[in-house]
Protein backbone atom coordinates (compact mmCIF):
# COMPACT_ATOMS: atom_id res chain seq x y z
CA UNK A 1 0.00 0.00 0.00
CA UNK A 2 0.80 3.81 -0.43
CA UNK A 3 1.45 5.15 3.09
CA UNK A 4 -0.45 8.46 3.92
CA UNK A 5 0.27 11.81 6.28
CA UNK A 6 -2.50 11.82 8.67
CA UNK A 7 -3.72 15.03 10.67
CA UNK A 8 -1.59 14.15 13.57
CA UNK A 9 1.31 15.30 11.56
CA UNK A 10 3.31 18.55 13.04
CA UNK A 11 5.16 19.61 9.95
CA UNK A 12 8.45 19.04 11.54
CA UNK A 13 9.84 18.69 7.94
CA UNK A 14 11.63 15.10 8.79
CA UNK A 15 9.85 12.78 6.42
CA UNK A 16 10.18 15.33 3.08
CA UNK A 17 13.70 14.77 2.27
CA UNK A 18 14.24 11.04 3.44
CA UNK A 19 11.69 10.03 0.71
CA UNK A 20 13.99 8.68 -2.28
CA UNK A 21 11.35 8.69 -4.37
CA UNK A 22 10.09 12.55 -3.34
CA UNK A 23 6.52 10.99 -2.98
CA UNK A 24 6.19 13.40 0.24
CA UNK A 25 5.64 17.37 -0.35
CA UNK A 26 4.04 20.09 1.86
CA UNK A 27 0.27 20.57 1.38
CA UNK A 28 -2.09 22.79 2.61
CA UNK A 29 -1.85 22.30 5.73
CA UNK A 30 0.26 19.20 6.30
CA UNK A 31 2.10 17.04 4.53
CA UNK A 32 0.85 14.85 2.05
CA UNK A 33 2.13 11.63 0.32
CA UNK A 34 1.71 11.75 -3.57
CA UNK A 35 0.54 7.84 -4.12
CA UNK A 36 1.62 7.47 -7.54
CA UNK A 37 5.11 8.17 -6.47
CA UNK A 38 4.73 6.01 -3.03
CA UNK A 39 6.28 2.62 -3.01
CA UNK A 40 6.99 2.17 0.79
CA UNK A 41 10.63 2.18 0.10
CA UNK A 42 10.53 -1.07 -1.89
CA UNK A 43 13.57 -1.16 -3.82
CA UNK A 44 15.54 1.38 -2.24
CA UNK A 45 15.17 0.49 1.77
CA UNK A 46 14.12 -2.20 3.81
CA UNK A 47 11.76 -0.41 5.69
CA UNK A 48 9.80 3.14 4.53
CA UNK A 49 12.14 5.80 5.99
CA UNK A 50 9.39 8.30 6.55
CA UNK A 51 8.04 6.01 9.20
CA UNK A 52 11.06 5.65 10.63
CA UNK A 53 12.16 9.32 11.32
CA UNK A 54 8.74 10.78 12.07
CA UNK A 55 8.33 11.28 15.84
CA UNK A 56 4.84 11.12 16.07
CA UNK A 57 4.05 8.10 14.08
CA UNK A 58 1.40 9.59 11.77
CA UNK A 59 2.12 7.54 8.31
CA UNK A 60 0.41 4.74 7.94
CA UNK A 61 -0.25 2.80 4.97
CA UNK A 62 -2.99 4.29 3.13
CA UNK A 63 -6.22 1.42 2.63
CA UNK A 64 -7.49 3.32 -0.35
CA UNK A 65 -4.29 2.80 -2.26
CA UNK A 66 -3.72 -0.88 -1.52
CA UNK A 67 -0.99 -2.69 -3.30
CA UNK A 68 1.49 -5.58 -2.45
CA UNK A 69 4.82 -5.88 -2.27
CA UNK A 70 5.20 -7.04 -5.49
CA UNK A 71 2.76 -4.56 -7.06
CA UNK A 72 5.29 -1.72 -5.19
CA UNK A 73 8.44 -3.12 -6.42
CA UNK A 74 6.65 -2.72 -10.50
CA UNK A 75 6.04 0.79 -9.75
CA UNK A 76 9.67 0.93 -8.01
CA UNK A 77 10.62 -0.10 -11.44
CA UNK A 78 8.47 1.80 -13.51
CA UNK A 79 9.95 5.14 -11.57
CA UNK A 80 13.26 4.02 -12.00
CA UNK A 81 12.96 3.35 -15.80
CA UNK A 82 10.87 6.96 -16.05
CA UNK A 83 14.22 8.58 -14.84
CA UNK A 84 16.53 6.97 -16.88
CA UNK A 85 14.93 8.36 -19.45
Amino acid sequence: MALKITEDCINCDVCEPECPNQAISQGEEIYVINPDLCTECVGHFDTPQCVEVCPVECIPQDPDHPEDKNQLLQKYNRLMAALAN
